[in-house]
């Protein structure tokens, strides 16, 4: 009973960091190719889906990939966009097109209220 138990967690663990590997984005994929990780994913049995666990499973931050040899450069920096639109100055300038007044301009002044008669 055990050795089925056994032979079902390495299978289990086998079909989920094979379909996590499939379906992660190629870019992400740390320190081997994608196909290289399918290759030692399916091939060794237990140490390749756990060597895709700890060494080659995007990390889940959402931040740059890293640094892969062949490539030029380093591991890139987070972009610094703006968080939400009050942070962003291009946002702020299409909500209020035109210039502020001057302080003397007549345009600066409130329009004349209703009559309010009843």
């Amino acid at each position: 009973m055990l050795r089925v138990v056994l032979y079902l967690v390495q299978l289990s663990l086998l079909v989920y960091c094979l379909i996590d590997c499939i379906q992660s984005d190629t870019k992400r994929v740390r320190n081997l190719p994608k196909i290289a990780w399918i290759i030692l994913i399916v091939l060794i049995p237990l140490a390749g889906p756990i060597a895709w666990l700890i060494a080659g499973r995007p990390a889940r931050d959402g931040g740059a990939p890293p640094w892969r040899p062949g490539t030029t450069g380093g591991p890139t920096r987070p972009s610094s966009a703006p968080r939400g639109p009050d942070d962003d100055p291009d946002f702020l300038r299409r909500l209020n097109p035109r210039p502020p007044a001057e302080p003397g301009d007549p345009s600066d002044s409130d329009p004349p209220a209703p009559d309010q008669r009843s």
